[in-house]
């Protein structure tokens, strides 16, 4: 079988992994990213659920996350003050699926990385446009003809620029901010916890272990613009670790987040994934298992067949409405976080577990 000459265009968490996925079964592939590889981890954790654990095994890869990696077995949700609302086991939430873990995005990708062979990958390659006909031109002026173009190169994707056009990403109302702590000093920082303020503020840590904590610390915003200030005078008031970990995130990477609206993510001879595709709010922290499922789905699908046009159709319908319900309960959850406080208090305390297991389960099933 002719197989296409393949350019995938970003080597974040879907580049690689649809690299490594591809030449696993023998697809010519060139990776182009348009940073350097140490300019891509920005400081920031990621916590991985069950199913991305059981893509990365998929692609081959989950044996050496798993050693890089920190168990997370509990989340716990708490107030402002740091009382409990709700704690739950992981295990309850996805049954025998797979572990739950933590790991940085740095360590991440790396592993990714070392899977794929080093002279596919072409850092400080940007990408200017893509014609209709699969010929790439690069920001030095270079040219490539491909038989398939994949856009793996985030929310603002020149591939989908390029070929797809339709609506930008609509900001979400929220503003975050990352950061990773030394948590050697503060005792009880264990799992996933989230703290949940008023205003829609949410304080999250996640343990990375080696002394290492994730925060992540958003709110609700009318605009995309940080507010004037110290922003962590915002979480002021809240109680427990906080304020301790802020007085290590003055250099925190900030972000206003946005959701895809574009929901076609095929044409003849290109194809989106990852947030290229559908970018998400975080509150299911399903951005990165999405984007693996995408780069295994779509390694799959392109294996059937000298069929690229059937295949991606293929990618598409398998896709679509997985996606779909990730981004409806995505919804469900910001707009439950925005509930007055007594209200969102006492709904998580009577049916906290049992919120989060309706969100997760579809997502039980295989992709």
């Amino acid at each position: 079988m002719n197989k296409p000459r393949t350019l995938i265009v970003g080597a974040g968490i879907s580049g690689l992994a649809l690299a490594k996925a591809l030449l696993d079964r023998g697809f010519p592939v060139e990776v182009v990213e348009r940073r350097a590889a140490e300019g891509q981890a920005l400081g920031a954790g990621l916590y991985l659920p069950a199913n991305a654990i059981r893509t990365l095994q998929g692609i081959g890869v989950g044996d050496e996350v798993v050693k890089r990696a920190e168990p997370v077995a509990r989340q716990r949700l708490h107030d402002h003050r740091g009382r409990p609302l709700a704690e739950f086991e992981v295990g309850r939430i996805w049954g025998g699926v797979g572990p739950c873990l933590a790991i940085t995005r740095g360590d991440l990708l790396e592993v990714l990385r070392t899977a794929v062979d080093g002279t596919v990958v072409r850092h400080d390659t940007e990408v200017s446009t893509v014609a209709k006909s699969g010929t790439v031109t690069f920001a030095d002026g270079a040219t490539g003809a491909y038989d398939l173009v994949v856009g793996a190169d985030g929310i603002n994707s020149a591939v989908r620029r390029s070929l797809f056009g339709g609506p930008e990403p609509r900001f979400l109302g929220q503003l975050c901010w990352r950061f990773i702590a030394d948590d050697t000093a503060i005792p009880d920082l264990t799992d996933w916890t989230a703290r949940l303020g008023g205003n829609g503020r949410t304080f999250l840590t996640v343990q990375l272990g080696a002394g290492a904590v994730y925060c992540y610390a958003d709110i609700n915003s009318s605009v995309t613009t940080a507010p004037a200030g110290d922003w962590r005078a915002l979480f002021a008031d809240f109680g427990g670790p906080v304020p301790h970990l802020l007085e290590q995130g003055a250099d925190a990477h900030f972000a206003a987040l946005h959701e895809s609206e574009n929901t076609l993510w095929t044409r003849p001879g290109a194809v989106l994934i990852g947030d290229a595709a559908h970018a998400f709010s975080p509150s299911m922290a399903q951005g990165g298992a999405m984007a693996l499922e995408d780069a295994l789905v779509l390694a799959d699908t392109l294996q059937t067949g000298p069929d690229v046009t059937a295949a991606l159709a293929a990618f598409q319908a398998r896709r679509a409405g997985r996606v779909a319900w990730v981004v409806a309960q995505n919804h469900r959850r910001d707009k439950a976080r925005n509930l007055p406080t007594p209200l969102r208090n006492f709904t998580l305390r009577r049916a906290g577990e049992r919120l989060f297991k309706a969100n997760h389960a579809p997502l039980h099933a295989l992709p």
